[in-house]
């Protein structure tokens, strides 16, 4: 590369990439860098929310920080550009062009992260650390011009541009009965907050320092006094119906449960059946196979995992998909087991690929491993779709039986609910067993009652004699 290259032709700009099967776009959550900051390669840059799960971008260039793509709150499109960065010179920390830049700088020109500040040091300035911003919420809806004339209009970012240059999120409150500022340095949370009707005013940060995170804001949803804030949302309406009343907007991964589920109702013939279990053998081998490996237990769920697969394997039927539109019936040559997980963002039905290839003590080390990176929020989209049969252990909540929606577009999902001790008959006499009820929602499309009854009797008299299991492989 020549020396006379320009500062447009040496910058890089990294665009949105694809983040898993069927996502064209995902929401800013936060930046982890700002303007004039310097990045290395594969440094996380910006935390986006796709409708699959929150992920952690990294980039791939390493440099300093030229432009971000996007304020906190906006959608960006798969391949557009996410942030632009300049390489750094090779005798200093100066990146070429860097003049032009501090000139946009001082110009005011937004391109920062709200919260962040726009310093105006010279050359030699040192990386700028973020820096929270005091906003306490302005009490009088007026015109901004008018209610808080010292405060600039706000920027294309939607934040209020301060006199001192310092980009801040909201304005200095003018009622003096509300002199405690709160600190927020997401603009994320705010809007959360202002969605949810939420007085940030009245919560006490958990993050450092007092900052107020989106989890202080979720959990004042819970509370009794929480009230509903008729504040216009571009992207959201919501319309107070009665005191006390809180409205949570259909977004993000509530949405896509809500349409997803939607769309199996309406699309999918569907029919339950269930039969009722004797657990004891299957609680008696899985203490069995502990003892003997205390170091790699084995979980109630990963044994019926084995259960299925095995079921699976004789009756294939229920490993399909119907494709509406070519009008067939595919039927998958692995089993992309999904497992059914409550999380803090709603269910989440993470997928073991190819889980027919695993051993039992290996399905109960990536039963366990997923499932506590699922409720982490860890995992990469791509692990959240493509499943072919759905195991949901319903039980843990205390219920005994079900009537699950499918997991569309695949066509079956076994229940299973709470193993509770029961009286039960054993060679004729009454006993007290360890009883479940399992239950099998199947695609009518798929197959008829015969294949769907001989895979759910399968399953019964394996979990009823898991011996049977040895002679089934």
């Amino acid at each position: 590369m020549g020396g006379g290259m320009t500062t447009v032709e040496r910058t890089q700009v990294f665009l949105l990439p694809d983040l898993g099967e069927g996502l064209s776009e995902a929401e800013i959550v936060e930046w982890r860098v700002a303007v004039g900051d310097i990045v290395t390669v594969d440094q996380s840059v910006v935390e986006v929310e796709t409708a699959k799960a929150v992920v952690d971008v990294p980039c791939p260039y390493a440099g300093r920080v030229v432009t971000l793509h996007g304020a906190a709150g906006e959608v960006r499109p798969v391949g557009q550009p996410l942030i632009t960065i300049a390489p750094l010179d090779g005798g200093g920390d100066e990146p070429a062009g860097h003049a032009t830049y501090r000139e946009e700088e001082r110009a005011g020109s937004g391109n920062v992260l709200i919260g962040y500040g726009t310093g105006h040091g010279g050359a030699t300035r040192r990386r700028r650390r973020p820096r929270l911003a005091l906003a306490p919420e302005p009490v009088d809806a007026g015109p901004t011009d008018v209610a808080r004339p010292d405060i600039r209009r706000a920027d294309s970012t939607g934040a209020d541009a301060g006199p001192t240059g310092h980009t801040v999120v909201g304005a200095a409150s003018t009622d003096p009965a509300r002199t405690a500022a709160t600190l927020v340095i997401s603009p994320i949370v705010r809007r959360l907050a202002r969605e949810r009707g939420v007085d940030l005013a009245t919560l006490h940060g958990s993050g450092p320092g007092g900052v107020i995170r989106r989890a202080d804001v979720e959990a004042a949803l819970v509370a009794p006094a929480a009230r509903l804030a008729a504040v216009p949302d571009p992207h959201v309406a919501l319309t107070a119906t009665g005191d006390g009343d809180v409205i949570i907007p259909l977004t993000g991964v509530r949405k896509v449960i809500a349409d997803k589920l939607s769309r199996s109702r309406r699309e999918i013939p569907e029919v339950t059946i269930w039969v009722d279990v004797d657990a004891t053998g299957l609680m008696e081998t899985r203490a069995a196979i502990n003892a003997a490996t205390p170091d790699a237990p084995v979980s109630i769920l990963a044994l019926l995992a084995r259960i299925c697969l095995s079921g699976l394997r004789r009756f294939p039927q229920l490993n399909s998909r119907v494709d509406t539109e070519a009008q067939r019936i595919v039927q998958s040559a692995g089993v992309h087991l999904g497992i059914a997980a409550q999380t803090d963002r709603g269910l989440l039905v993470p997928v073991l690929r190819d889980a027919q290839r695993l051993t039992t003590a290996e399905l109960a080390a990536e039963l366990a491993a997923t499932t506590a990176a699922a409720r982490a929020g860890s995992l990469p989209p791509a692990r959240l779709t493509g499943g072919t049969f759905t195991l949901n252990n319903y039980g843990v909540f205390g219920v005994d039986g079900s009537t699950p929606i499918i997991n569309h577009p695949e066509a079956a999902l076994l229940g299973v609910g709470r193993i509770v001790d029961k009286p039960w008959v054993v060679d004729g006499q009454l006993a007290v067993r360890k009883v479940t009820q399992l239950s099998l929602t199947f695609d009518h499309r798929v197959c008829d009652g015969g294949v769907a009854g001989g895979f759910l009797r399968h399953v019964a008299d394996c979990v009823e004699r898991p011996a049977l299991l040895i002679a089934a492989v």
